[in-house]
């Protein structure tokens, strides 16, 4: 299906067409057309954000459109993608009420009538605050001038983000909520340039830092841009730009996070001359900015199909520099790059890697591209077109067995836009078999054990020309024994210079068991906990893993005593129920003695439930004075109440 929109200058309407664009069908709108948002599962599932801040949805393609809400905030309206497929067809959103605040509601995409809406969040939310991204719901609220960040994982109740004590956040982006995690970028107080990453719990509530002063800057629509990169196909592999002293310096991490390592520049430029770099005063920087327009490549690229490639712009020095750019590659992963042009360049991906395109960055017409069939090492020059082309985009065709790739321009400034559509497929002529592979173990500086895995990739072996197709992906993945470096400092634990998790100036250990109760139980960190989706066995696993512990004892404290119709008087003859309530302490456990005030006194020890409270009957009238007293080892409390016994009239 194909669908096409009209100039909204004109008319607005929709052109759909069925079969691949052969014929179309018009519908017309009684509304102008802002963006609109496809469903990631359901093809025929639209939703429609109007010019005048309404929002619409089809289940038909847009054939037909039904009013969901008015006065939604722009952007801020999500399809529901929980990881395990439920609700579909709820639709998240920010809505401003009459009187002006922001409102989290979600509703069904073919009813969201007042009666059937819901409102995860109690009261308002900050305006623009509303993130949808996978299992996670994020919301913002301030109060007394300070931002407070809550979560919500997999639809349950809102929890505060918890960052450390010391944080005090003006700012907060999600940059990935991947495999469980939230990895978030947050601007503390005094930051102006920079953000600080930290890594959460699977819940996403608490958070540690990952690493401090990473490079950010103003996008063209204001938004902001971190200098952050997720490595595409390989878990757990990021790139970051981080400011020391006024020099941007660009590291990697394998581990998402824990530890991260500045670039090995290469050994020799592209002539061949060796290049004196030593660590750490010199290594390679790289630009870490990726495209907003799908037409041009930004200044760093990886795919999903070729794990170990990744192409990025740079230069090798004390720091990064906007000037006195090269091309820089890398085939395993990170490890070791290499220079293969003096100017940037674009580059495609195609043929799951297999074949690299490159095309310079320039300003003037050109008529040649560069490919390279083993992994950036070598590149030849071929001419894509007779009459020199000023390009304005390059776009490789979707789809696993990509070898086509079209080149869009113009030939003068004044004449339309030309389309060259380069076709590769002719270079091969054979698709690989088994034996043209070899094995190609994942390492970070010769470490095999990755994320708490051996991983070993198939790769093309690099003299073979020979066409990929579908992606095979891993060969194998073995798990590690854990060892110390599988486990990253628990929330409230930093590291210190041996190594050790100790507890941070700031964080009291000993008050996660404050909030539980004897009988239950708590998770006592050891001041680590594992890194998550590292996927390690056995070794240290146990020494470090936070164990279950009962709940400390605790003398009774803040009793109150009161009776269930929440009356203070009675009848007399009837039963009254007194109920007890304890703020510290556990009834269950404790010595409880009733003196009813009318002479008659019980006690209860090792009380069953005090949920159905305690039951007397007062066979005289008067005013009782009822005292309890709640005693256990460690102490006890009491409280009293009057009671104001009537006798029933009788006519």
């Amino acid at each position: 299906q194909i669908m096409l929109l009209t100039d909204p200058e004109v008319e607005s309407s929709l052109l759909i067409s069925s079969d691949e664009g052969a014929t179309y069908q018009k519908y017309r709108l009684n509304f102008y057309i802002h963006s609109l948002l496809f469903h990631p599962k359901q093809e025929d599932w639209i939703l429609a954000y109007s010019q005048d801040q309404k929002l619409f949805s089809s289940v038909e393609f847009g054939r037909r459109w039904l009013l969901l809400h008015e006065g939604v905030t722009p952007n801020r309206f999500y399809w529901s993608m929980m990881g395990n497929g439920r609700d579909p067809d709820l639709v998240h959103l920010e809505a401003r009420t009459v009187d002006g605040h922001a409102q989290y509601i979600t509703c069904k995409m073919q009813n969201c009538s007042e009666a059937t809406r819901s409102k995860p969040f109690p009261g308002y939310i900050d305006h623009n605050s509303l993130i949808v991204q996978g299992d996670y719901v994020f919301v913002q609220l301030t109060s007394g001038g300070r931002p407070h960040y809550y979560v919500s994982y997999r639809r349950s109740p809102f929890a505060q983000m918890k960052l450390p004590k010391y944080s005090l956040p003006k700012d907060m982006h999600v940059i990935s909520t991947d495999e469980n995690q939230v990895f978030a970028a947050v601007q503390e107080w005094n930051q102006n340039d920079t953000y600080n990453l930290y890594i959460s719990d699977t819940r996403g509530v608490y958070f540690t830092l990952a690493l401090e002063n990473v490079k950010s800057s103003q996008g063209l629509e204001g938004n902001v841009m971190i200098d952050l990169y997720e490595v595409a196909g390989i878990k757990g592999m990021f790139l970051a730009n981080k400011k020391i002293d006024n020099q941007v310096k660009t590291f990697i991490t394998y581990n998402k996070g824990r530890d991260w390592s500045l670039l090995q520049a290469p050994h020799t430029d592209l002539r061949g001359n060796p290049i004196h770099c030593l660590l750490p005063y010199c290594s390679l920087h790289l630009h870490l900015k990726v495209s907003d327009n799908p037409y041009t490549s930004g200044n760093i690229a990886s795919r999903d199909t070729a794990p170990s490639i990744i192409v990025a712009s740079g230069n090798v020095g004390t720091e990064l520099s906007d000037s006195d750019i090269s091309m820089f590659v890398t085939s395993d992963a990170g490890n070791t790059w290499r220079q293969i042009f003096e100017e940037e360049h674009s580059v495609l991906y195609l043929d799951q890697g297999g074949v690299l395109v490159a095309m310079k960055h320039t300003s003037l017409p050109i008529r040649h591209l560069w490919l390279s069939f083993d992994e950036g090492r070598s590149w030849s020059k071929y001419s894509f077109t007779s009459l020199p082309l000023f390009v304005d985009g390059v776009l490789g065709e979707p789809g696993e067995e990509t070898l086509i790739m079209t080149v869009f321009g113009h030939f003068s400034h004044r004449s339309e836009w030309q389309l060259v559509k380069v076709d590769y497929k002719s270079i091969f002529d054979r698709r690989c078999a088994e034996e043209d592979y070899r094995p190609w173990q994942l390492h970070s500086q010769g470490e095999a054990c990755i994320m708490g895995a051996k991983r070993i990739y198939r790769k093309r072996k690099s003299e073979k020309k020979c066409m990929q197709g579908k992606y095979a992906g891993a060969m194998t993945s073995e798990p590690c024994v854990c060892t110390e470096a599988d486990f990253d400092c628990d929330y409230g634990y930093e590291r210190h210079s041996n190594g050790q998790c100790l507890p941070a100036f700031w964080y009291n250990p000993s008050s996660l068991s404050k909030d539980c109760s004897l009988g239950q139980s708590y998770l006592n960190s050891t001041g680590y906990r594992k890194v998550v989706s590292n996927n390690c066995t056995d070794g240290v696993r146990e020494r470090y893993t936070a164990k279950p512990q009962q709940c400390p004892g605790k003398a009774p404290q803040g009793l109150r005593i009161l009776t269930a119709e929440g009356r203070l008087t009675a009848q007399q003859g009837h039963n009254v129920t007194f109920l007890l309530q304890l703020e510290e302490g556990d009834l269950q456990r404790s010595l409880i003695q009733v003196d009813f005030g009318d002479g008659i006194a019980v006690s209860y020890a090792n009380l069953s439930s005090t949920e159905d409270g305690i039951k007397h009957i007062y066979q005289n009238v008067g005013i009782f004075r009822v005292t309890v007293l709640v005693e256990n080892s460690l102490g006890s409390d009491s409280a009293v109440l009057y009671l104001h016994v009537t006798c029933m009239y009788v006519h």
